[in-house]
């Protein structure tokens, strides 16, 4: 076992040299950063118990919330006020917050369109909604869809990550087609839909695996055209005018009435 994590390491510096361990909320991050002004008002939907430190932005913004069904939202380290509620039914008034963001959530909501409804309603005209999740037509979403979350649950324990932390998933806002439906409806504009791919983290377990995973990342970043079989997908959402909202909303009216 010491061996192979010495193998493991080895491939990673010939392989991914100066890469990161959770490279994609570094990249996040990044553009989270890149979105925020420091006046700014922002809501972590999803925010959980605080574990991924890089979802950190207090002294960042003027304000930072966060909700989540889980008790344990109350007592994460990175926000400023917590609250215990669900994306379906937002406690924040009225067009309250500059940015709205969610670390690895979309693909857990039963619901996506009530979700988007809600931040849509929170969030300031020209707020964003920023998003980060594993892309539908990746090969670990195609296998977390046909296996249980008992399974999700032993994998990522494997790799360091509690039971507690490991929820069911539902895949209705995981691809660019699902998102630009949706938003357009809602009354969002997308900025960008980022697809990428990077170090491949679920399959550094196993050599022969990592080997696999490596030349997949090699010929999906080789050319646009596989960009779709990528596994990182990053959405950014922007709440447009009333006048737009109601052009989009006349053009394409929603289909279940609402």
């Amino acid at each position: 076992m010491r061996e192979s994590g010495r193998m493991i390491k080895w491939l990673d510096d010939v392989l991914y040299p100066g890469v990161p361990d959770n490279w994609d909320d570094r990249i996040f991050r990044d553009l989270i950063i890149e979105a925020l002004q420091p006046n700014d008002c922002i809501l972590d939907l999803g925010a959980g118990a605080g574990i991924v430190e890089a979802m950190r932005f207090r002294g960042l913004a003027k304000r930072v919330c966060g909700i989540d069904p889980d008790p344990r939202v109350l007592e994460n380290p990175h926000l400023d006020e917590a609250k215990i509620a669900t994306g379906h039914s937002i406690p924040y008034p009225d067009e309250y917050f500059d940015l709205v963001f969610a670390d690895n959530v979309a693909e857990h909501l039963e619901r996506p369109k009530e979700v988007l409804r809600e931040v849509h309603r929170i969030l300031k005209p020209n707020g964003k909604f920023l998003f980060k999740t594993p892309n539908r037509t990746h090969y670990v979403t195609m296998l977390a869809r046909l296996t249980p979350l008992e399974f999700h649950q032993f994998f990522n324990r494997l790799r360091g990550r509690e039971s507690i932390d490991t929820f069911p998933t539902c895949y209705l806002l995981n691809s660019p087609s699902q998102i630009r439906q949706l938003a357009r409806q809602i009354g969002f504009e997308i900025a960008t839909i980022k697809l990428l791919e990077g170090r491949p983290e679920y399959l550094r377990l196993f050599l022969p695996a990592y080997v696999f995973g490596w030349i997949y990342e090699r010929t999906v970043n080789s050319a646009e055209i596989f960009s779709f079989l990528r596994v990182l997908l990053i959405a950014n959402l922007v709440k447009k005018s009333p006048q737009l909202a109601l052009q989009d909303k006349q053009q394409f009216p929603s289909t279940d009435g609402k």
